[in-house]
């Protein structure tokens, strides 16, 4: 088997999103499939493990992507360099958004000894790539990016199998029977690394308490350093299972729930790859049709057109934050209901007509 090396170098979600790609470049070229070893940030490595077709996982934090940025030192440069001659690479695919460069870790990656090297890139790349796609001209920017990775991976010779229909995958989904409880039940994630991207604390707990009175089991999920927010999203109802999770056990307790409620965050994209519904709080920071939770049944809730919209700001710049807080907690417990009896309402469907 040939070793063929996909990077994507951001978030979990980010990660989850190029699962399709990974999958093509690891079914191969003329039935002969690749051992794929991935290159991730510190944030996308768990994500990473989940993927099918990937072999290996190697984890360096990139100075143009990681955010703070580590400084560059010749050891750390070094540090990748040598990974890639050590496991004898010679080919690599290199996935990134649309504001991002592939030309740097391209230079890297040509230092090491890797031969051939596909990438999308806006600015001339010489001799850095051997296939270079122009977006905007090769392909439309527009369009999910689990599509525009797996774009990437076809112009360097690798496409899905006829029997891969292209959704979201992770592997190895556990039974969290034991710590959700077997009885079916909503799941609810209220954080966002980005705080642009959150629905106001108080507004889940009131969705919480109204999904409860209709008849729902709420769980909600966080991180160790979310507890506060989950003990004050569950309140004395809901199960509390922040801090308790990690990105694998989480998987289970995302599969194992009748929909979702989490805004434009990892677990969205988690959700999505487990198979389960979204009731998607999106704020228009960044534009759904490439980030909405990839095809699964999806409620897209917020103000798409807000003042903040395509900024990608990470605070939001508008006071009160209006894209996400004018959304009433009654809305999402009729969302949810929608995707409960498998109805998605019309703005959805327009929002998110490419996904």
């Amino acid at each position: 088997m040939s070793r063929v090396l996909v990077a994507r170098l951001d978030s979990a979600g980010d990660v989850l999103l190029a699962g399709p790609a990974v999958r093509a470049v690891a079914a191969g070229r003329a039935g002969r499939p690749n051992e794929v070893l991935m290159l991730c940030g510190p944030q996308g490595t768990a994500a990473a493990q989940l993927l099918p077709g990937v072999a290996d996982v190697f984890t360096w934090a990139s100075p143009w992507i990681v955010d703070p940025a580590p400084p560059v030192t010749e050891d750390h440069i070094a540090a990748l360099c040598d990974w890639v001659r050590g496991r004898r690479i010679e080919e690599a695919v290199i996935l990134t958004s649309f504001h991002q460069s592939p030309l740097p870790l391209a230079m890297l990656l040509r230092l090491a000894g890797v031969e051939r090297i596909t990438a999308a890139s806006t600015d001339y790349a010489g001799s850095l790539l051997d296939m270079r796609l122009k977006p905007g001209e090769d392909f439309p920017e527009d369009q999910p990016e689990a599509e525009r990775a797996l774009q990437i991976a076809a112009a360097a010779g690798y496409r899905l199998p006829a029997n891969d229909d292209g959704r979201l995958r992770v592997r190895d989904v556990p039974d969290v029977g034991w710590l959700a409880g077997t009885e079916p039940y909503v799941a609810v994630h209220p954080g966002a690394a980005v705080p642009a991207r959150a629905w106001p604390p108080l507004h889940h707990a009131a969705a919480v308490e109204l999904l409860i009175a209709a008849g729902y089991r709420v769980v909600v999920t966080g991180g160790p350093a979310e507890a506060e927010l989950t003990a004050t999203v569950a309140g004395p109802d809901g199960l509390d299972l922040g801090g308790r999770t990690d990105l694998h056990s989480l998987a289970g307790v995302l599969a194992g729930a009748s929909a979702v409620v989490t805004g434009n965050t990892g677990p969205a994209h988690l959700a999505a790859a487990v198979g389960t519904p979204v009731v998607s709080l999106f704020a228009p920071v960044v534009p759904a049709v490439r980030w909405a939770p990839y095809k699964v049944p999806l409620e897209l809730l917020g103000d798409q057109n807000a003042p903040c919209r395509l900024s990608r700001a990470r605070v939001c710049p508008v006071p009160g934050h209006p894209c996400l807080s004018g959304v009433e907690p009654e809305e999402v417990v009729a969302a949810v209901q929608r995707l409960t009896t498998g109805v998605t309402s019309l703005p959805t469907r327009r929002e998110t007509r490419n996904a």
